[in-house]
């Protein structure tokens, strides 16, 4: 079964701010590739969503609605709905996320 993937729009934030990060702090290129490598990466859901981890930080408070993969050190975070991948956040791992995952998703 082919499961459908949407980004919400705080997850559409984060990949366009991570572009214009990288863009205009690396390589010319690098920005367009790290780019293709997370879509993939979140696309590839549609066929296993089940495969990604819980996120620790939402484990530590009891949290098993959210599962993450990682086109490192970028983090997924995302949440399965009724058959439906929605892509939540989309996060450097080494930014504190506790932080941001307790001011996205559990203030939400």
């Amino acid at each position: 079964m082919v499961h459908p993937v949407f980004l919400t729009h705080d997850a559409s934030r984060d990949l366009e701010a991570l572009y214009d990060y990288i863009e205009s702090h690396d390589v010319p290129g690098k920005a367009d590739y790290v780019l293709d490598q997370i879509e993939q990466a979140f696309s590839s859901l549609s066929e296993n969503p089940e495969r990604g981890v819980y996120p620790k930080e939402l484990l530590a408070v009891g949290l098993r609605e959210y599962r993450e993969i990682f086109f490192k050190p970028y983090r997924i975070i995302y949440r399965i709905v009724a058959e439906k991948v929605y892509v939540m956040v989309i996060a450097d791992g080494r930014r504190d996320m506790q932080a941001l995952l307790q001011r996205r998703l559990l203030q939400a």
